[in-house]
C-alpha cells in the first residue's frame, strides 16, 4: 500500500521544539491547530495562560500563506511580534505607531510575501482599499483574538467587531479561529453566530488555574496590608486593583515612599503617561502596578507573581479574568482579596442609582454573587469553577485560605434559628419572600420604608437580632445559603426562601457549627500554593535575570522577550554547560539559542566557579497525580460535562442537542476521555466492518490530522468516528 505523505500538522511537534523550544504541548492546543489545519472554524476558549497564541503562530509556520491576526490591542501587537521575531519567526503588525515610511515597509513586505503572520486592528482591517490588499496576500487563515469583544453580551463588546462579519463574504474558503479567555454559552453562540462560523469545532478548556492561590481578609488600612504583601515579596512583580482613580495614584505614592517602585494606571491618564507606566511594569522597571480596570486585557508579561484587589471587585467575571493575570508562566502566584462589608455598601450605594430595572437587578445579582464568594469559608476554587459551571471534584485544592487553614467553627444554634424563623414568618405574612438585606433589617429592628410598608415591624422575629450588627445578619444568611438551607431566586431579585432542609432545620432544632471569619492576613496566609512550582539554585536564578535584562535593555524588549521565568528556573536547576544541554530547556529555541545562549552559559560557568553546585527533586516524582485527577485536570470542562451526560445514558445526539453543539464535537470530547483511560465500548461508535475500514485506511498513518482519511470515505465514516478509532488504538486494548 503506498504511503500516505506527512500532513501539515504532522510537522507541528518538531517545530515547537524548534522554534518555541518546548517538547510538548499544553492541553487541547494539539487539537486545536490541527482541526485549523483541516480548514475547520474553531473556537477556543481557554484561560489565561493557557497557551492561546501559540494556536495561531504554530499553525502559521506551516500552512501556505498569511495568518491575519485580529487584535483590539496595539499594545499586545508590538508584544506579540517582539516575541515571534526574537523567536525567529517573520511576523509584523500594522496600526497607527507607525509612520510612512515604516508603514510603507511592512506593505511592500506583506505584498512580497515576506511575512507569516499580520497583527491588525478590526478597523483598520476593513477600512480604505485594505480589505482589496488583503486579498492580495494570499490569506491562509484569520485567527480573531478577543473573540468575546463581537458579542454585546460579552464584558468588553466592541461594535467595530460586528464588522468582522463580511471577512466570511471575502474570504470564503478561509478557516476562521475565534480565542477567547472568558465566554459564557450565550457569548459563545453570539461568537459562532456573528463570525458566521461553519459547524465550527468548540474547544472548552477548565477554567481551573492550579498554580494560583486565592485568599481572601478583611480589610483594615489597606496600604499598609499591599505594602506588608509586597515587601514579603522582594523580587516579585505585581498588580494591585483599586476601585477609584484617585487611590490607584494615592496608593503607588504610598508604595514608593517605602522604597517600592510602584507606578499607577488608570484611563483618566494622559496617553503618554499610560504607555509609559505600563512599558515600565513590562521591562521590570517598576515592581508595582496599581490600577483600575482599565488595566489588563493584553497584557502579556508572564511573570505577574501577585495580584491584589484592594477593594471589591463588581462581578466575579471580573475578578477571575484579573486574577488569571498573575502566574501565566504556570508558576505559582498568590491573589489576595481584601474585602470589607464597607464595600459592599458602596456598591450598593452605586447600584441604586442605576435607574434601568432589569440594569439595576441584574448589578445586584452579581454584586450579591461576588459578595458569597468573598464571605464563603468552603474552598475558593470550588466556587469559582461552580459559577463558571464547572463541578470540582475534590475536597481539599490545596491552594486557598479555606483549605489551607480551615477556620475555627462555634456554636451559631440560636443565631440561624432566628434567621430561619425570620425568613418563614415574611412568606407567612404577606405570601412572597424578601432578598437578605431586608431581613437583617427585621431582625434588626430597623425603621425602613419597605417595613412599614408590608407591616414587617408586627412579625414575631421583628427586632430579635437587635444584639448583633446589622451586616452581621447578612454574613450569616450567606453562610445559610451555601448550606442549602435557604435558597436564593434566579430572577435577578435575589430574594430568598426556606428550602426543604431549611423548614426540617427548624423543627428538629439541630445545632448549628459555622466558621468564623479570619481576622487577619496572618490568621489565613496558610502556605503558598505550590503547583507549577520548580525549586532551583535561587542566587543562580537572580544572576541569570540580571544577564536577561541586560540582554533585554539592548534590544529594547521586555526581558520576558528573551526568556521567561520557567527557562531561567530550568537553568537554574539544571546548571547547562553547552549549546547542546541549554537547547534541552524549556522556551529555548534555535533562535534565542543562537542569540541569547552564550551569554546564558557564561553566566553559568562563572556561578559554578564560585558556588557550589546543588541538587533537586525530580520534577514530575515530586506530585505524583492519580490517573482520574489527571483525566479531570486535562481534559477540558465541556468534554467532561460531555463524559457525564454520556455516562448517565445520554446519547451523543441528544447530548448535542442539549449542549447546542456538533455531534462531531461530542464525539471528540468522547475520543479524548478514551485517550486518558476511560473505558468505552467501540461497539456503541462504530460497526466491525466499519473498524476494519479504519484500520485499513489508517494503516502508515502518522500524526493527529485526519482529513485526508476522512475524505477517502466520502461521509461513510465521520470525523468524530475516525477520531474515536484513533483514540481506542492509542489506549491499546481493554481490560
Amino acid at each position: 500500500m503506498k504511503a500516505i505523505a506527512p500532513s501539515p500538522a504532522d510537522r507541528l511537534p518538531a517545530l515547537l521544539q524548534q522554534v518555541f523550544g518546548y517538547d510538548s504541548f499544553r492541553p487541547l492546543q494539539q487539537d486545536i491547530m490541527a482541526a485549523t489545519l483541516a480548514g475547520l472554524d474553531t473556537v477556543a476558549i481557554l484561560p489565561t495562560g493557557a497557551g492561546k497564541s501559540l494556536c495561531y503562530q504554530l499553525p502559521a509556520l506551516v500552512r501556505e500563506g498569511l495568518t491575519v491576526v485580529v487584535s483590539p490591542l496595539i499594545a499586545l501587537m508590538k508584544d506579540q511580534v517582539d516575541q515571534l521575531e526574537a523567536a525567529g519567526v517573520a511576523a509584523t503588525f500594522l496600526n497607527s505607531t507607525l509612520d510612512a515610511t515604516e508603514m510603507g515597509a511592512r506593505l511592500a513586505g506583506l505584498d512580497a510575501g515576506a511575512y507569516q503572520l499580520l497583527y491588525v486592528a478590526p478597523e483598520r482591517l476593513l477600512a480604505g482599499d485594505f480589505p482589496r490588499k488583503l486579498a492580495g496576500w494570499n490569506v491562509g487563515a484569520i485567527a480573531v483574538d478577543e473573540a468575546h469583544c463581537i458579542s454585546e453580551w460579552g464584558h468588553d463588546f466592541r461594535p467595530e467587531y460586528r464588522q468582522l462579519a463580511t471577512l466570511r463574504e471575502r474570504f470564503p474558503g478561509v478557516p476562521f479561529l475565534a480565542l477567547t479567555a472568558t465566554a459564557t454559552p450565550r457569548v459563545r453562540d453570539d461568537i459562532i453566530g456573528q463570525l458566521r462560523l461553519r459547524e465550527p469545532q468548540v474547544f472548552l478548556s477548565s477554567f481551573n488555574r492550579p498554580n494560583l492561590s486565592y485568599r481572601v481578609i478583611p480589610k483594615g488600612k489597606p496600604e499598609r496590608q499591599v505594602w506588608e504583601f509586597a515587601s514579603a515579596r522582594p523580587q516579585d512583580a505585581g498588580i494591585v486593583y483599586c476601585q477609584s482613580r484617585k487611590s490607584t495614584e494615592a496608593l503607588a505614592a504610598a508604595l514608593r515612599a517605602e522604597g517600592i517602585a510602584a507606578v499607577a494606571y488608570h484611563a483618566g491618564m494622559e496617553a503618554a503617561d499610560r504607555g509609559r507606566n505600563q512599558d515600565a511594569f513590562l521591562r521590570d522597571q517598576a515592581r508595582v502596578v496599581c490600577a483600575t480596570v482599565a488595566f489588563g486585557m493584553g497584557i502579556n508579561k508572564p511573570n505577574v507573581r501577585w495580584v491584589i484587589h484592594s477593594d471589591l471587585p463588581k462581578n466575579i467575571e471580573g475578578y477571575y479574568q484579573e486574577t488569571g493575570r498573575a502566574g501565566r508562566d504556570g508558576l505559582p502566584a498568590d491573589c489576595l482579596l481584601l474585602y470589607s462589608r464597607g464595600d459592599v455598601m458602596k456598591q450598593l450605594r452605586f447600584i441604586d442609582e442605576i435607574t434601568d430595572e432589569q440594569a439595576h437587578a441584574i448589578a445586584r445579582s452579581q454584586l450579591d454573587r461576588m459578595t458569597e464568594y468573598a464571605e464563603d469559608e468552603g474552598c475558593r476554587r470550588g466556587h469559582l469553577l461552580g459559577y463558571f459551571g464547572e463541578d470540582w471534584p475534590h475536597e481539599n485544592c490545596g491552594g486557598c485560605d479555606s483549605c489551607l487553614s480551615p477556620r475555627e467553627t462555634y456554636d451559631a444554634t440560636l443565631e440561624c434559628r432566628k434567621f430561619l424563623s425570620c425568613v418563614f414568618r415574611i412568606r407567612q405574612h404577606g405570601g412572597f419572600t424578601t432578598g437578605l438585606q431586608h431581613i437583617a433589617d427585621v431582625l434588626g429592628g430597623g425603621d425602613t420604608e419597605k417595613i412599614r410598608r408590608w407591616k414587617h415591624e408586627t412579625l414575631s422575629t421583628y427586632g430579635i437580632g437587635r444584639d448583633k450588627p446589622r451586616a452581621e445578619w447578612v454574613a450569616l444568611g450567606r453562610q445559610l445559603l451555601r448550606l442549602d438551607l435557604i435558597r436564593q431566586s434566579q430572577d435577578g431579585f435575589s430574594t430568598v426562601a426556606l428550602t426543604d432542609a431549611g423548614r426540617a432545620a427548624l423543627k428538629d432544632g439541630r445545632p448549628f457549627l459555622l466558621a468564623r471569619p479570619p481576622a487577619s492576613l496572618n490568621d489565613s496566609a496558610g502556605a503558598i500554593a505550590k503547583a507549577g512550582d520548580i525549586p532551583c539554585d535561587e542566587g543562580l536564578f537572580e544572576a541569570l535575570r540580571a544577564v536577561r535584562k541586560e540582554l533585554a535593555d539592548a534590544r529594547d524588549v521586555p526581558p520576558y522577550v528573551v526568556f521567561s521565568d520557567v527557562s531561567l528556573r530550568h537553568m537554574a536547576r539544571g546548571y547547562p554547560a553547552d549549546p547542546d544541554s541549554l537547547r534541552r530547556v524549556p522556551g529555548v529555541g534555535e533562535r534565542k539559542l543562537a542569540d541569547f545562549g552564550g551569554p546564558m552559559l557564561e553566566a553559568i560557568a562563572a556561578w559554578l566557579a564560585e558556588h557550589p553546585r546543588q541538587s533537586f527533586p525530580d520534577l514530575r516524582a515530586a506530585a505524583p497525580v492519580a490517573r482520574k485527577m489527571k483525566m479531570e485536570n486535562e481534559i477540558n470542562g465541556t468534554a467532561l460535562a460531555t463524559l457525564e451526560r454520556y455516562r448517565a445514558g445520554v446519547g451523543i445526539d441528544a447530548i448535542a442537542k442539549e449542549r447546542g453543539l456538533a455531534a462531531s464535537t461530542i464525539e471528540s470530547h468522547l475520543a479524548k476521555a478514551v485517550e486518558f483511560g476511560e473505558k468505552l465500548d467501540p461497539r456503541a461508535f462504530y460497526s466491525p466492518a466499519e473498524e476494519e475500514e479504519m484500520r485499513v485506511a489508517l494503516a502508515g498513518h502518522e500524526g493527529p490530522e485526519l482529513k485526508s482519511i476522512f475524505e477517502k470515505f466520502g461521509g461513510r465514516i465521520s470525523y468524530g468516528q475516525l477520531r474515536l478509532f484513533a483514540a481506542f488504538e492509542k489506549a491499546g486494548p481493554r481490560s
